[in-house]
């Protein structure tokens, strides 16, 4: 949060226009690098089964339960918000942004006299700089 208020400070006294977005389904756009299964949820069918809520949860013994192999992320893996932040700074950086060393969640893009700062909150971010144009 004093990286939040620090910036907002700056804004204020420099009256740079800032923006706020948030990014819908954040947490899906990262790539696992592990391998992370999960049960098919319920009414999936395969192979004909529709797959459907037991009182007692333990596998039947004689069938292989049968999963999915995730290739994105989904939200409520402990993975999801370190693979979008992974993906994030990634391409903030491949854009010539510099990741802050006081704090990770700061980018700033300084080219000669255009000076641009993007702060990333989960899946939050609030843009800002001293030209607009560069901003949008």
């Amino acid at each position: 949060m004093t990286t939040v208020r620090t910036l907002l400070a700056v804004i204020a006294m420099r009256k740079w226009p800032a923006y706020q977005m948030d990014v819908s389904n954040a947490f899906l756009h990262g790539d696992l690098e592990e391998d992370v299964y999960m049960s098919l949820p319920l009414g999936y069918s395969h192979l004909g089964v529709v797959i459907q809520p037991r009182l007692s949860q333990q596998f039947d013994r004689k069938r292989t339960p049968v999963v999915c192999k995730l290739r994105k992320s989904l939200y409520g893996l402990k993975q999801a918000p370190r693979q979008w932040f992974a993906k994030l700074s990634s391409a903030l950086v491949s854009f010539g942004f510099f990741q802050s060393k006081a704090d990770y969640s700061l980018f700033v893009k300084n080219d000669g006299k255009i000076l641009l700062a993007v702060l990333v909150y989960v899946d939050d971010m609030i843009i800002t700089g001293n030209d607009s144009k560069a901003i949008t």
